[in-house]
């Protein structure tokens, strides 16, 4: 290899620029059209712009991927995770394309990516298993799946992963409409809609295994990580390796992990992913055919570059060591724009404060700095904060200082929940109780609203203003693109139209429809979703987004808490329920239209 195309953005783009340098190989980046100023854009050898405003118009478009992979000349491509990184039609299509491929055989990505493929092999070399669909079902098949075994069950997206297209019924009457939630994120995230179910277990552990496999027939298991404190079935906070673990336990979840990866053929860098029962049983959910968001964890406490690892596996090379003997303990946070005192409402906006934490055991992996905006299209996260100990409880204290010390301005961000959840004695006690819904059901936590309302003016706006260029006064450096290639140039101050920063901050791009007014004073949406003006009439939109469905119409009776309107932003849908009983009239949007933060919906008369 001597070219790396990165089919991906934002942080994991830049980590795998980062590999690329120390490993002395050229990095290529490409972008969507709102990422023109993006970090990885500017940190990479070269950039390639592939079009577009959405992800299915950009980094989901294999044609246009590979169109920048020939035209930069690359001869290997890296997916980072999501978007095509478990696509084994892009796999192929890269290496049909003379490329080399940094990641699994197709053929082990179809098996192991498609979710009930995975359980048919984690079932045949008797890995555990909780009781599941044997395919891909309908959203009557899933409620007849929960009448024969009981309630609650998971829906899950069967070609996806990272907590996308995961869906909860507790009851009968839920599965219906999260079995239509589940579909459209998966379409939105993956390209694929098939969902399979299985029964849900309740208060689980999230405990998986980092593992690396060379072409040569060795397979090891890096380290253990747990990630139970998650939103929306995504995870916030992981570490390693996995505290509180039986050595039976351990024992089960890495023989397990060999065993499957073995019987698929697998290569290069995978997870596997278990659920952790109260009782101490445990239960096999997925493998990520992909690097993980939570890897640095696990690099921290081995000592192994992961995805340097995945260059050599990728050429051919062998490992050459066994299971490696872990060092210390390791906190990943991941740094999302989101609102923790709303519900962690997704808030897209521009960083207008960047200040960043340092000093003993502390690593920041960043998409973004300040200046740069976070745009609704794409995902929320921003960065990654990682510290690590000589033990868990010498990682949390670094880890108060560390959170206590980061300063993001511009947006609200989780910063607030990582800093009361280090000193929870639920998460911080020896051992822990969190678990996968420990943060909706039982975490008491007093998170204020932000007062940085996304959509509000100061949080949207372009990228970065150059004011840290470094050229000399009456000099100003552009950015331009000449066929397609992103190029920068310095010209005499003033003599540019746009300057740099042309990128905007509008996530809803051109050729949108025309946004709703927005309503006067600031949207008062609460936990769960709920719109609301003041305790008007009008009901308003939180945060901006894309309507992906209507629930009511004009004329329709609603009760406070109903949904009125289903929003899609940063990757999350996110329900817009009425705040207070009332009939519907004056409805405003559209499925497909984007709306920004304060958009008056309805409004509910009554």
């Amino acid at each position: 290899m001597r070219k790396v195309l990165i089919a991906n953005r934002g942080e994991i783009a830049v980590r795998v620029v980062r590999a690329c340098r120390d490993a002395g190989l050229l990095s290529v980046a490409v972008y969507a059209d709102q990422d023109l100023d993006a970090l990885h854009v500017t940190m990479a050898d070269e950039a390639y712009a592939l079009g577009g405003d959405t992800a299915a118009g950009s980094y989901l478009d294999i044609s246009r991927v590979l169109a920048a992979a020939a035209r930069s000349g690359a001869d290997a491509v890296h997916p980072g995770y999501g978007f095509l990184a478990e696509n084994a039609d892009f796999a192929r299509a890269v290496i049909a394309a003379g490329l080399t491929w940094i990641g699994p055989p197709p053929e082990a990505i179809e098996a192991l990516g498609d979710k009930v493929a995975a359980r048919q092999i984690a079932r045949a070399v008797g890995a555990p298993l909780a009781v599941g669909s044997d395919g891909p079902v309908t959203g009557a098949e899933a409620a007849a799946f929960a009448a024969e075994h009981g309630l609650p069950i998971a829906i899950k997206a069967a070609f996806g992963g990272g907590g996308r297209g995961l869906k909860v019924a507790s009851t009968m009457a839920e599965i219906g409409e999260q079995f239509e939630s589940a579909t459209r994120e998966a379409v939105a995230a993956f390209g694929r809609g098939e969902c399979f179910v299985e029964r849900y277990l309740d208060r689980p552990r999230h405990v998986e295994t980092q593992c690396l496999a060379d072409g040569h027939g060795a397979v090891v298991v890096v380290s253990t990580r747990d990630c139970s404190l998650q939103r929306r079935h995504q995870k916030l906070v992981e570490e390693a390796p996995a505290p509180f673990l039986s050595g039976v336990q351990e024992r089960l979840l890495r023989e397990s992990s060999k065993a499957i990866l073995r019987a698929a053929g697998y290569l290069g860098a995978g997870t596997c992913e278990f659920l952790v029962a109260r009782d101490g049983t445990v239960s096999f959910l997925e493998v990520n055919t992909r690097l993980q968001v939570e890897h640095p964890v696990t690099e921290e406490v081995s000592g192994i570059d992961l995805v340097r690892e995945m260059f050599r596996i990728a050429d051919g090379q062998q490992l050459g060591y066994d299971d490696p003997e872990l060092r210390g303990h390791s906190i990943e946070f991941r740094i999302n724009a989101e609102d923790p005192g709303r519900n962690f409402l997704p808030a897209p906006g521009t960083i207008t404060a960047w200040r960043p934490p340092s000093g003993p055991g502390v690593r920041l992996d960043a998409g973004y700095g300040a200046g740069m905006t976070v745009p609704q299209a794409f995902d929320s996260l921003i960065a990654k904060l990682i510290v690590t100990g000589a033990s868990r409880e010498q990682a949390l204290q670094r880890a108060r200082r560390a959170l206590a010390e980061f300063e993001v301005g511009g947006m609200p961000t989780v910063l607030p929940f990582h800093r009361a959840v280090v000193s929870d004695p639920a998460f911080t006690a020896e051992p822990f109780t969190v678990h996968t819904r420990w943060i909706e059901t039982e975490f008491a936590g007093d998170l204020a609203e932000s007062g940085a309302a996304p959509g509000s003016a100061g949080s949207q706006g372009g990228g970065p203003q150059g004011d840290e260029s470094g050229q000399p006064a009456g000099r100003e450096r552009i950015t331009v693109e000449v066929g397609g290639k992103r190029l920068e140039v310095v010209i005499p101050a003033g003599l540019g139209t746009g300057g740099p920063g042309g990128s905007g901050g509008n996530a809803g791009g051109p050729g949108r429809s025309a946004a709703p007014r927005p309503a006067r004073g600031r949207a008062s949406g609460g936990p769960g979703g709920s719109g609301g003006n003041a305790g008007g009439d009008a009901l308003v939109s939180p945060m901006q987004g894309t309507i992906v469905k209507i629930a009511a119409a004009d004329g329709d009776q609603v009760s406070a808490g109903d949904t009125v309107v289903v929003l899609e932003a940063m990757k999350m849908e996110q329900p817009l329920a009425a705040h207070k009983d009332g009939t519907v009239s004056e409805l405003a949007v559209q499925v497909g239209q984007t709306v920004p933060a304060g958009a008056v919906i309805c409004q509910l008369r009554g």
